[in-house]
């Protein structure tokens, strides 16, 4: 997946906080909707217009962000 087309980062929205779709909803939020135990389907029915593609999105930036802090051992 290529979360480039979904993930966005305006600097006059949420802070410049990385969101969804120029929307004011952040990949963090949705990272922790699903921390807390909502399912997807609970998140998409209460943001309808969130889509199952946009929250694997969230979770491929969450991951390749986490991938490019980890610094390898030697």
């Amino acid at each position: 997946m290529d979360y480039k087309n979904i993930i966005t980062i305006e600097a006059d929205k949420r802070g410049g906080k990385p969101c969804i779709r120029g929307l004011r909803i952040t990949v963090y939020d949705v990272l922790e909707y699903l921390a807390s135990g909502m399912s997807e389907e609970d998140i998409i029915n209460d943001f309808p217009e969130l889509t199952s593609e946009d929250i694997k999105a969230c979770l491929q930036f969450a991951a390749d962000r986490e991938r490019k802090l980890v610094k390898p051992t030697l």
